[in-house]
């Protein structure tokens, strides 16, 4: 992987999670993923459990709640690239109401290992909320 590579992984992460598409999700990670929210979770294995944490209906105590459209947004970089391994930094920031102001920002860190086809095979995230936003 490269870092261009993984930049387009990312922006694609966001276009999947913007779009809350089974499909467009599912295509960013491996059949045996271990995906992670937090780095102290059990992660979610395999594909169509993370698709389902992503859209709420799985079973995982961190599983995501669906935002509502045009109420969020992110922006993610790559920082790292070791081989399969790749280290992300980005923000993640929320709105009560579309086009509304912004009311809460999270600094993100993602570690992320790929497979050879350049889908997910492991996740971790660590995130905390910017002060005073």
């Amino acid at each position: 992987m490269t870092r261009a590579d993984v930049d387009r992984w990312l922006q694609a992460y966001v276009d999947a999670w913007k779009s809350y598409d089974r499909d467009r999700i599912g295509a960013l990670f491996c059949d045996d993923v271990e995906y992670r929210y937090h780095p102290y979770d059990e992660p979610i294995r395999g594909r169509d459990d993370v698709v389902d944490s992503w859209l709420g209906v799985g079973d995982h105590a961190s599983a995501s709640t669906p935002d509502a459209p045009g109420t969020y947004d992110a922006e993610y970089r790559t920082i790292a690239v070791d081989a399969d391994t790749a280290v992300a930094l980005g923000t993640t920031s929320y709105r009560a109401e579309p086009r509304g102001p912004v009311e809460r920002v999270y600094e993100n860190c993602f570690v992320i290992r790929f497979d050879s086809t350049g889908r997910c095979r492991k996740f971790t995230e660590w995130y905390m909320q910017r002060p005073g936003g």
